[in-house]
């Protein structure tokens, strides 16, 4: 599933191999949309509430040119 410049948290690419749902939260809230420890409240409660509808929360960043989804730790 990895693409080139692509990485998947294992939780994510297994979602996505089992046809589960999964929602992309961006990552720009977390890093520059809000202080901290707003931020990384907000960020846990944003994965919490996607969890809480039956879907796999998929954290998006660019990370050394490449990018991440399904960060897991903010």
């Amino acid at each position: 599933m990895n693409a080139e410049g692509i990485e998947l948290s294992a939780e994510v690419a297994t979602a996505l191999a089992q046809g589960q749902p999964v929602v992309a939260l961006e990552s720009t809230v977390i890093a520059h949309g809000l202080p901290y420890p707003v931020n990384v409240e907000t960020a846990l409660a944003m994965e919490a509430e996607v969890r809480a509808g039956g879907a796999v929360p998929a954290t998006v960043g660019v990370v050394g040119g490449g990018w991440w989804w399904g960060w897991t730790s903010v």
